[in-house]
């Protein structure tokens, strides 16, 4: 039996073509059937998120284009429109691949947390389906243990690799606790969602969603349990507000530096961190000039992404290294299911010989042949037939100059002899 991963992901296909391939829950179930009947399937895990639709499979013998089949069957896409799409992993490649996965090595944002959590999902959801047997298990738990030494062993989740993450990794930098900050978010739109996201993961509780149109402004708060404003409340929300985070689509500054003063001057001119990710302003330049404030804009924190974005490249090199040295040890893991096998088989066989040897000898005797004459040919017969094999074994080891072996296999007798 064999690992094999395949599917379709950011790296590879449009969302117009993942979107199509993504499976619901009932649809997945029956695309599972089919390639386990199909295709003789003996364990699958499937994973399914915005980015990437993939499986991961044990059996005999699987080929690229009988997935490509599979998923066009089951998506309404034609195979030729897949054929580029779909990816196609086999043995110490696909096993690597799930660890990369895992690490957050293949993800849109390199080093991303959030995979690690939906693989754990779709392997517990396969667990409860009984997809899964010994390999699959063994697997999945070895690759959770791998991202948990990568994420600890190296750097690959400690910089900020997108502008939200950045502007909130900087307010913690400068408010320790941000369960004790209020913040004032100014606009309803993705990278404010982004950053919504980011301070509730962080632990803050203490913020409004200012917004043009309070109907999305309460949308975005009802979603993270904050409050809700329109634009005009700016000005009395800027005195209670520790940390302001602007995005807006507007064509001028909607906060000016007056602004800032008054509100600062209420707030009795206690630290205020601004954060401008808009383009254009959202903030005017010259709040930047007030002492007490310290404002932020989106080149600033670009700076800092990229940065953190070499950095996060270094430790993929070493998240690779880690990896690589994981494969080879679980594939060792698999070597020695195989020996058990072997010993297994060999073990029954030699049962079988001593039974067919036995049978004879105890006929032979019941016949009133002469029981010294059966027991040695019993012996001889017995000796005869469990040394062929490994005679066999060492012939071909000595053809292939295998000393290890040969030296291994007479150890192994002289033991036996004393």
């Amino acid at each position: 039996m064999a690992f094999y991963s395949f599917g379709v992901s950011h790296k590879t296909a449009p969302v117009s073509i993942r979107e199509k391939v993504a499976f619901s829950t009932e649809e997945l179930d029956k695309a599972i059937a089919d390639l386990k009947n199909t295709y003789q399937v003996d364990e699958v895990v499937s994973v399914n998120t915005c980015n990437r639709t993939e499986v991961y499979v044990v059996a005999k013998e699987l080929a690229h284009q009988q997935v490509v089949n599979w998923f066009a069957y089951h998506s309404n896409v034609e195979s030729k429109q897949l054929a580029d799409s779909i990816y196609f992993h086999a043995h110490q490649q696909a096993v690597s691949h799930l660890m990369e996965v895992a690490a957050g090595l293949d993800s849109l944002v390199l080093g991303e947390p959030q995979i690690l959590g939906q693989l754990k999902q779709a392997y517990s959801e396969a667990k409860n389906r009984d997809y899964l047997g010994q390999l699959l298990q063994k697997l999945f738990q070895k690759t959770f243990s791998v991202a948990k030494d990568i994420r600890t062993n190296t750097e690959i989740g400690a910089s900020a690799v997108s502008v939200a993450f950045a502007a909130v990794n900087l307010a913690k930098h400068i408010f320790s606790d941000l369960a004790k900050s209020q913040v004032l978010l100014v606009g309803a739109g993705e990278t404010i969602e982004l950053v919504a996201r980011h301070l509730k993961e962080a632990g803050c509780t203490n913020i409004v969603v200012a917004n043009r149109t309070l109907e999305r402004a309460k949308s975005l708060a009802d979603e993270f349990s904050a409050q809700c404003a329109t634009l005009n409340e700016i000005p009395e929300l800027l005195v209670k507000s520790d940390v302001v985070v602007a995005s807006t689509a507007s064509p001028l500054p909607i906060i000016g530096k007056g602004m800032v003063e008054k509100a600062l001057k209420k707030r009795l001119y206690q630290p205020m961190l601004m954060i401008d990710i808009a383009v254009p302003r959202d903030i005017e330049e010259e709040v930047n000039t007030i002492d007490n404030v310290y404002l932020y804009t989106v080149d600033d924190l670009q700076g800092i992404v990229e940065k953190n974005q070499q950095q996060r490249q270094k430790a993929a090199q070493q998240a690779k290294t880690i990896i690589n040295t994981q494969v080879k040890e679980f594939y060792e893991w698999l070597d020695s299911l195989k020996s058990v096998d072997y010993v297994r088989e060999y073990r029954q066989q030699c049962e079988a010989l001593k039974q067919t040897s036995l049978d004879k000898a105890l006929k032979q005797l019941s016949q009133g042949a002469d029981a010294e004459q059966v027991l040695k040919a019993f012996a001889n017969q017995l000796t005869s037939k469990l040394m062929h094999a490994p005679t066999l074994a060492i012939r071909e080891a000595v053809k292939s100059d295998k000393n290890e072996f040969i030296e291994l296999m007479t150890e192994q007798s002289s033991s036996r002899a004393k």
